[in-house]
This record gives structure tokens, C-alpha cells and sequence, in this order.
């Protein structure tokens, strides 16, 4: 409620908070502040003198946007005759009635709202400018651009809270679980704080603020603003440790601490993030500000930084990497973006829907790192001419991948080209569930089929079917196998040498173990072994490494996994093959026990426990404990080490504070072993009635 001076014509002006919130599914947002989605009417109300004599006197309503009135906008009175915002008027005398109709295509903002007594020719008797209230994107407006006209969509991708993050190898796929929080207390503010500080809004603020109706163009600035490279984003970008500075990228489970803690530093940015943070990052903002948005996972997913489509490695004779520009082609065992859902009106038709937005800071884009939007349809055809940054996205998911050797005299030798071991098992969450939906065929027509080529022709590449692309094959096939390890374990790993000729073949093998890393780099060596190998015609020869868990142990990162390489080189003979493996560890999981229906505001009990699975102690054991709208987060440090195969057990009570489905989280750190997730999904109801 907002008054005046009760001797004025306008006495109070009712912004009927809880009524339009809920209307406009803004509720979970806040429910005391006035938060409506563009493209539908909201209603408020306005008690007026009865001695102001009405008959001779008018409301009008003006907005203000921009912290310096950057945007003035007059709402016109009457009946819906041209687009632009526009109120109805019910009653003259007493308490009016206003329904204000914002378009669909309405600047999304923090609106001021002034209420003015005017008389028939215009002057103004009285201005009420207390009233305030917040406008998002509609995406159930049928005419905005964010509109999905399918409400299960609507629901996971706007209205849920909680997600999925799919990690590892395409071969072997993890997940964790996620926190988005886009109703969370004060993320809204931080979104528009976000906005208000990206490099275009500080260079002219009434430029940026009147391209805040386009969801391209917001979409382009958050892409930019999730990450601090060359402007006051959000995140830092780390990708090795140490992390002592800041907080391990594997250490966050909710985007919302680092969103709060950049707004409460006076945006400074957080450290640290990797990409599935970044992309958790933007998919929080993106929803709370009502566009729907999906966190994506591409695995094996290459970096080419030189817009080739093609993914080198070069190795010396030794197997070691070599990197004269100091920047290489890569590819990350995994990559994670976002899609946002919008049409494309400054495109062609045939470009709505998903765009690809990729707020890990890699390559440029028009001066700044950011990435996207691009219509997911545009990869998927090769129209790699179209807004923003297509070549870079195809070569994602499409770039083939060549391995060199360098000779000592500094030629070249082509020892293996992969051209369908690149956008493998794209995934997001289910709507309809927390099971994994595979959308590559999204991205990309099935490997080797015709419209695959095409689309290669198309993209300005030639057919990828040229013998000349491909090392030629040895005598010899080689091939490896393991199963997958237990962190903690020796284990082997097994390469199979299958000789297909008549002849005996005889070869020299090196197999190289490295620590692996999610993105490829920063790899180290921690076995090696060479030996001269003979093979029968026709037969398989089996060479096995054994991985132990002292030596690598000491080396491996917090993605907990290695690399196997393989190379073959025949003797007497100019033929070189190599196969390559990554190999993720299975951890342990923290269990937890709770009921899976409980009731807000009652007590509930339950335990978390956890089993150390390595052959030594772990020291500083640190279990730490949250979930939004169930406990805040939590604490609980050990008493003394944990054995071997030793089981701990933690009792857990808590009150639940917000309804709807909840997860609890569990991560436990210690000396030796980091990062292990738990987590369990809690349905709250209201009452205990409401469970049956």
C-alpha cells in the first residue's frame, strides 16, 4: 500500500500484489512486490477523495524505467486501439479499478509507476509516484517471443528449480544434481543487476535499456555476463588447481551463493566456475527472468580454435603433447551449455526455438566472450552464416579428430583421423522425470548417413568420405579395453593387438597412462611402458597395463579420471596407429535416508552415511549439508579419521520451510578423496492431509 496525503484526490493506490503474482506465476518470486509477465493484464486499485469531484478530474498513468528516467512511458487510457501499453478505467468515484495491459513485446524491467490526478484538459492536480513493480518475459503469451504453448515444458524449463547436470565420458555418463533457485530470495534483483551491469548498459544505459524487449539480445548479454572476462561478470574461470582462493568448481551444487555473493561484493566476480557451472549460472537467470532455458551436456565435445573443423593433435616421437602457439585445438571429454527457447525475427524463417548460449568464456565474439544465440536448427542444416558464432557451435559437434606425429625433422605423419567420435549422447533432463533425453538428432543427422554429408557440403566442407582424410590402416588392429575402475583400486587395462594378415606381424607398443582432466588440457604422466610385441597370423595378442592406485593417486584432479594411449608403430615399416581411452573412476556415493513425504514446518529425522572406499585413512572428513526450503546449509566436520572400508553415519533433523519438490544435497571433502555427492528428492506438502 502506498498513500498519499489523504487531503489529495488520490488517497492509496492498491497494487494488489498476491492477486496478480499469482496470475502471472510470479508467487514463487515474491509475494509482497508487484512481478507480472509482459503480454497480460494486471489489476490494481485506486482509492480516490469523494469530494475530489471525479467528474472533472482523470487518472493517468506514466512509467519511469532506468535509474535516470532513461525511458518515459505513457500508458494511454480507453480501449486497445494501437500496440504500446494501455489501462482500462472502472468506477470514477471512490475505489477505481485500473487493468493495465503491457505488450507482448514490452521492455522487461524495474518499472516506476506514477498515478495522476488529472482535469479534462491535462493539468495535473496530483502525482502518487510510490508504486513499483517488476515485468518479465511471458512465454505463455501466445504473441511474445519466448512463447511455449505446452505447459509440461513450461513447468520444467521457467518453473523448476531443480535440475540435472550430466558429466563424464560419453561411455560412461554421471550426473549431479543442481539447485537453479530462480525464485530464490533476491535472485530476481541480482538478474537486473546482472543486466544494469554489462559493458553495454554502463556505455549508454537508454540504448541498452530500450533492447531489453529482445530475448536475443538479453540472452547475448547474459552469455557475456556469466563470466568476468573483459567485463563485471560473474564468475571466474579456473580449470586446475589449486582452488584455496576461492571454491572448487566441483564444490558448487546452487547457483544461487554465487549469484548473491558477486551482488553482495559490489560485482566482483566469484571464483571459481567451470563450463557446467557457468551454464547452471545462466540457466538460473535466464528462467527467473522467464525465458525458458535448458542446461545442455555435449560429450566429446572439441574446441577448434582455428575454424577448421578439425580438432589437431600434435604428439612428438615420445607421445608427448606438443603446443607451439600456446593455444590448441581441444576436446573435452565433456561440454555443457544452455538452450534458451525464442523466435528469431531477425533471422530467416525456419530459425525459432532452441538457441544455443555458451557462457564459458573460449573464443570471441564480436569483440567480447560470449556465445550465441544460435538456432539449434541452423547446426543441425549447416547454415553456418546466421547470428551468432554457428561455425564455432558446428565445429562442436561435428569436427573430426587428427592425431600427428612430429618427427624430429620436423615433418608431419597423420596416425589416426575419428570422424564420428565428436557431439556424442547430447543430453538434458526429462521433463518427465530425473531420467537423461538424448537430443542429438537436434544437433546433427546420424554419422556416415547422406544427409550428413550434405550438410558437410553445405557448411563448406568436402564430403568427409576422401581416402585421402584417413591414415592408412596397419596389419595390426588395436583396441582397448577395461571395465570401470573403482577409485581407490588397481585396476587394468587391457590392449588388444588383432592381426588379420598371413604373415606374422611384429611391432613396438607404447602404452602411456596421464591424469585426465574433463577438458583435455594439463594432462601428466604417470605410466609408461614400451616393449616389442609379436603377433600370429590370425590370432589376437592381449598386452596388459596395471594402473595402481599409489602412483596415480598422487596425480589425478578433482574430475577423477585418466587417459590411456596406445601406439603402435610397425617395424621395418612406415605405419603408425594409435587408440586412445578415457577412463572415469566410479566414487562412492553419500547415502541418505529420509522420508520422500513430509510436511512444511514439521520436524523430520533421518541419516547420511558414507563408506571409505580407499585402502587408507581419510583425514578432515567434512560432510556439508543443504537443500532450499529444507535446511540451511550445514556443516559437520569429523572426529578423527575414517578407516578403511570404514562406515560413518550422521544423524539429520530439519523443518522443512517452503512446499514442492525439494532435494537434499550431501557433498563430502576430505584429505584424500573430494567432491563425493549425495542427494535425495522430497516432496514438502502443506499439510500431512495433503500427502495421502
Amino acid at each position: 500500500m502506498m498513500m498519499a496525503n489523504h487531503r489529495g484526490h488520490i488517497l492509496d493506490v492498491d497494487l494488489r500484489c498476491r492477486e496478480n503474482n499469482s496470475a502471472h506465476r510470479t508467487r514463487e518470486i515474491d509475494w509482497n512486490r508487484l512481478i507480472v509477465r509482459r503480454g497480460q493484464p494486471f489489476a490494481i486499485s485506486v482509492q480516490c477523495s469523494p469530494e475530489s469531484g471525479f467528474g472533472q478530474t482523470q487518472l493517468a498513468l506514466v512509467l519511469h524505467l532506468g535509474k535516470r528516467d532513461e525511458v518515459v512511458i505513457k500508458v494511454e487510457k480507453g480501449d486497445r486501439t494501437k500496440d504500446g501499453w494501455w489501462f482500462r478505467q472502472e468506477g470514477a468515484h471512490g475505489k477505481v479499478q485500473l487493468t493495465v495491459h503491457s505488450p507482448a513485446d514490452a521492455i522487461i524491467g524495474h518499472y516506476r509507476l506514477n498515478v495522476l490526478a488529472t482535469t479534462t484538459d491535462g493539468h495535473v492536480l496530483e502525482k502518487n509516484d510510490k508504486a513499483q513493480f517488476h515485468l518479465l518475459y511471458n512465454p505463455w503469451c501466445r504473441d511474445d517471443a519466448v512463447y511455449i504453448p505446452d505447459e509440461k515444458l513450461l513447468q520444467e524449463y521457467i518453473m523448476n528449480e531443480n535440475g540435472i547436470i550430466y558429466v563424464g565420458t560419453s561411455d560412461y555418463i554421471g550426473s549431479r544434481h543442481w539447485h537453479f533457485g530462480q525464485f530464490e530470495e533476491n535472485v530476481m534483483d541480482i538478474c537486473f543487476e546482472i543486466l544494469d551491469n554489462s559493458n553495454e548498459a554502463l556505455r549508454n544505459s537508454q540504448k541498452d535499456i530500450k533492447q531489453r524487449w529482445d530475448p536475443v539480445y538479453v540472452g547475448r548479454i547474459i552469455s557475456a555476463m556469466v563470466n568476468s572476462n573483459g567485463d563485471r561478470g560473474v564468475l571466474v574461470g579456473r580449470w586446475q588447481e589449486p582452488y584455496t582462493d576461492g571454491v572448487s568448481p566441483s564444490k558448487w551444487t546452487t547457483s544461487v551463493p554465487i549469484l548473491q555473493k558477486w551482488s553482495n561484493g559490489g560485482a566482483r566476480p566469484v571464483k571459481y566456475g567451470q563450463c557446467w557451472v557457468y551454464a547452471a549460472v545462466a540457466c538460473t537467470v535466464l528462467r527467473c527472468l522467464g525465458i525458458p532455458t535448458r542446461h545442455i551436456t555435449n560429450f566429446a565435445s572439441a574446441h577448434d580454435t582455428d575454424g577448421n573443423l578439425s580438432v589437431d593433435f600434435l604428439l612428438n616421437e615420445k607421445m608427448e603433447s606438443l603446443d607451439s602457439r600456446g593455444r590448441s585445438d581441444s576436446s573435452w571429454n565433456f561440454h555443457c551449455w544452455v538452450e534458451s527457447w525464442m523466435k528469431r525475427e531477425d533471422l530467416p524463417q525456419g530459425n525459432d526455438g532452441w538457441q544455443v548460449l555458451d557462457p564459458t568464456p573460449q573464443e570471441l565474439s564480436d569483440g567480447q566472450f560470449c556465445c550465441g544465440p544460435c538456432p539449434v536448427a541452423a547446426i543441425k542444416e549447416g547454415n553456418l552464416t546466421v547470428k551468432y558464432d554457428a561455425p564455432f557451435i558446428f565445429a562442436e559437434v561435428n569436427a573430426d579428430i587428427i592425431h600427428w606425429i612430429v618427427r624430429r625433422d620436423g615433418s608431419r605423419q597423420k596416425i589416426r583421423v575419428s570422424q564420428d567420435s565428436i557431439g556424442l549422447n547430447i543430453s538434458t533432463k526429462s521433463v518427465f522425470g530425473n531420467s537423461r533425453e538424448d537430443v542429438t538428432s537436434h544437433y546433427k543427422y546420424p554419422e556416415g548417413s547422406k544427409k550428413e554429408r550434405e550438410v558437410y557440403e553445405k557448411a563448406g566442407r568436402r564430403g568427409r568420405d576422401s581416402s585421402s582424410d584417413r591414415a592408412k590402416p596397419g596389419k595390426l588392429q588395436m583396441s582397448i579395453k577395461h571395465a570401470k575402475p573403482v577409485f581407490g583400486s588397481d585396476f587394468d587395462v587391457v590392449v588388444e593387438l588383432k592381426n588379420d594378415g598371413g604373415v606374422e606381424a611384429n611391432a613396438r607398443l607404447t602404452l602411456l597412462a596421464m591424469v585426465g582432466t574433463y577438458n583435455g588440457l594439463n594432462r601428466k604422466e604417470f605410466e609408461r611402458e614400451t616393449k616389442n610385441v609379436s603377433v600370429q597370423a590370425h590370432k589376437v595378442h592381449k598386452e596388459v597395463l596395471r594402473v595402481h592406485y599409489e602412483k596415480y593417486s598422487k596425480h589425478v584432479s578433482d574430475h577423477h579420471m585418466i587417459n590411456v594411449m596406445a601406439l603402435l608403430e610397425a617395424q621395418g615399416e612406415n605405419e603408425v596407429d594409435m587408440v586412445t581411452a578415457k577412463i572415469p573412476f566410479s566414487l562412492p556415493e553419500v547415502l541418505i535416508e529420509v522420508p520422500s513425504k513430509v510436511a512444511v514446518h514439521q520436524t523430520v529425522t533421518g541419516s547420511i552415511s558414507f563408506t571409505n572406499p580407499l585402502p587408507v585413512p581419510l583425514k578432515r572428513g567434512v560432510f556439508t549439508v543443504e537443500g532450499a526450503g529444507l535446511v540451511s546449509p550445514t556443516v559437520v566436520k569429523m572426529n578423527g579419521d575414517i578407516g578403511p572400508g570404514q562406515k560413518v553415519r550422521l544423524d539429520l533433523t530439519f523443518t522443512p520451510a517452503r512446499s514442492g519438490v525439494r532435494n537434499l544435497m550431501v557433498d563430502f571433502d576430505s584429505d584424500r578423496l573430494q567432491d563425493v555427492k549425495g542427494a535425495a528428492t522430497i516432496i514438502v506438502g502443506n499439510h500431512y492431509l495433503a500427502l495421502n
